[in-house]
Formats: C-alpha cells, sequence, structure tokens
C-alpha cells in the first residue's frame, strides 16, 4: 500500500493556555476527497490551520508527499502544493476580481502558465470572466466563494484545504459549488474538506473523519459515515 499524500498524526494545537485540539489523526490519499465533520469548536478549522502553517503544532506531525509541514512558513507550504480555502473567503474587496486570481498565482514564475490558467478559471467560472474587471467587493457571496476557489487553483495545488466553503450561502449555490469541487478532484487535485453541512461533505467525499472536543473519533467512507446511527443523530439530522 502506497504512502498517503497527506497525514496528521497525534496533532495537539494551543490558543496561549487553551488547547482546541487535543489529538487529530487524519489522512488523505492521491486524488481523495476526504471530508472532516463536527460541531462548532470540535477543532475542524483549527487543524486546517495548522496543516496551512498558520498555527504551530503544540504536538504531532503534519506531512505532505514524505516531507514535513509542520515547521514549514505558510508560503512555503503553499510553494510545495497545499493551499488554504478560508472560512469567510479572505477575497481583496477592494481589488478586481482578475487582481484576486493573479494573486493567487504569486508564487509562479510562468508568465504563459498563468495566462492559460486565468482563461480556464474563467471558462470554469462564467461569472468571473463577466466581471474580471470589476472589484471583488460587488460580488455576491456565492461569487465571491467560487473567487476564493479559483484564486486557490491558479497555484497549481496538488492538495486543495476547504474551510465551509457552503457557509452562508443559498441551497442552489451551495450544490453548484459541490458540483464544481468535484470537478476539480475528477481532475486531479485531492481535498481536504471541513464542512458544517455534513450531509453535502459526506455525499462527495471518498472518506470522512468526525471531530469531537479535538480529537478524532469515527472515520470510514462517506457512505459508511452517512450510515452511522451516531452521525445521523449528531450531524445529519436523522
Amino acid at each position: 500500500m502506497s504512502a498517503p499524500l497527506f497525514e496528521i498524526r497525534d496533532l495537539a494545537v494551543d490558543y496561549g493556555s487553551i488547547r482546541g485540539v487535543h489529538k487529530v489523526d487524519l489522512t488523505v490519499g492521491e486524488g481523495e476527497i476526504v471530508a472532516l465533520i463536527g460541531a462548532n469548536g470540535a477543532g475542524k478549522s483549527t487543524t486546517l490551520k495548522a496543516a496551512s502553517g498558520l498555527l504551530r503544532p503544540a504536538r504531532g506531525s503534519i506531512t505532505y508527499n514524505g516531507t514535513p509541514l509542520h515547521a514549514k512558513a505558510p508560503q512555503n507550504i503553499v510553494r510545495a502544493g497545499v493551499v488554504q480555502v478560508p472560512e469567510g473567503r479572505a477575497i481583496l474587496t477592494t481589488m478586481t476580481v482578475a487582481e484576486n486570481l493573479l494573486l493567487g498565482a504569486w508564487t509562479r514564475a510562468d508568465p504563459a502558465g498563468v495566462a492559460k490558467d486565468l482563461a480556464e478559471m474563467t471558462g470554469r467560472f462564467p461569472i468571473l470572466g463577466e466581471r474580471l474587471h470589476s472589484s471583488a467587493g460587488h460580488l455576491s457571496g456565492g461569487e465571491q466563494q467560487m473567487l476564493a476557489i479559483a484564486r486557490a487553483l491558479m497555484a497549481r495545488p496538488r492538495l486543495l484545504l476547504l474551510d465551509e466553503p457552503s457557509m452562508g450561502l443559498a441551497p442552489l449555490i451551495v450544490k453548484y459549488i459541490f458540483e464544481i469541487l468535484t470537478e476539480i478532484n475528477r481532475a486531479g487535485t485531492s481535498i481536504l474538506l471541513v464542512e458544517q453541512n455534513a450531509r453535502q461533505a459526506l455525499k462527495i467525499a471518498d472518506r470522512g473523519y468526525v471531530l469531537e472536543t479535538g480529537r478524532t473519533v469515527l472515520t470510514g467512507t462517506g457512505g459508511e459515515l452517512m450510515s452511522d446511527a451516531k452521525v445521523i443523530g449528531a450531524y445529519l439530522g436523522g
């Protein structure tokens, strides 16, 4: 069995004197979509921030493609091929859509490739193409989420980390966003997905993990977790 593309082992993360994550273990294989679900405050976003280098672990290891990430700076993690779409999108609203997209390619030194990918993003997200030279602040919430995802893809990540991509969006837009994530994955990008909408996340996930109070307490395929009585009762409204 080949080694996973991405692996977190025995992760603990502190916020000052408060331990936000106690013991998280998970893996993402090449080409997988892996969902990370749990209640608010379970440690999902903290886990992603540690994976992105925004928080330093108090204990444990984070490995990507055989290389430790837990001591790397965030910009070097991006250069390695791990890119996060943050909760709340973090769009630069005073800049244009085009400027936001080009900012996603800041690590690259291939102008022709960047131009090609910019054209691909506006093809994949037609509304962004229509508003390429408009202020990103004029986009709707769903359009801003599309921009956040497209901006991350401009870095050509091998692993995409997504933090609550459906937050605050209308159901039809949520459906569209998850269809886009499935297409991105089929095109070759592995995905680690933190999502409050557990049902939608598990529908597209190859595997999933459940976090409770900063600990991994359950894992299985997306289908297995959707059929688990505890998951149904706690997260799926069953």
